[in-house]
């Protein structure tokens, strides 16, 4: 599915985010409650207004993820098990929320790479962001 030029690229590009954790996972958040108003059900018992503590700090957790499972890209499903046994169990979220929050993500990285945002690199973080899903939708049922 992903080369290994792809997958370097991706391991490349969420360390690069890793410093900007909460600026990114909580505006891809916010995007996400704007663009998909039922999405915020899931987090009626947090305070998700922009520049929030919870926003931040529950984006921030999104972002470290993405680059945990960027660096174990190969063993995805074994680092991802815990995350999807707790959206699957306990949170209950939807796998649709989670192909919501992608287009989200992937919309708030062109705006912080701007150029570097390149087609090749588009393309490899949108089947990182695929892979990534459906191994937290796994547990659903």
């Amino acid at each position: 599915m992903l080369s290994n030029t792809e997958k370097e690229l991706i391991v490349q590009i969420w360390d690069k985010m890793i410093p900007v954790a909460e600026d990114i996972g909580s505006e891809a958040l916010l995007r996400m409650f704007t663009t998909f108003p039922k999405t915020k059900t899931y987090f009626s018992h947090l305070d998700i207004s922009p520049r929030s503590e919870h926003l931040r700090c529950h984006g921030k957790k999104i972002v470290q993820a993405l680059a945990e499972g960027a660096r174990n890209i190969s063993t995805l499903t074994t680092t991802l098990a815990p995350l999807s046994r707790f959206h699957a169990y306990q949170l209950r979220i939807h796998p649709t929320n989670f192909k919501l929050l992608n287009h989200c993500i992937l919309v708030t990285l062109a705006c912080y790479m701007g150029e570097n945002f390149t087609p090749v690199a588009h393309a490899a973080i949108d089947k990182y962001l695929s892979a990534f899903s459906a191994v937290l939708a796994e547990k659903f049922r």
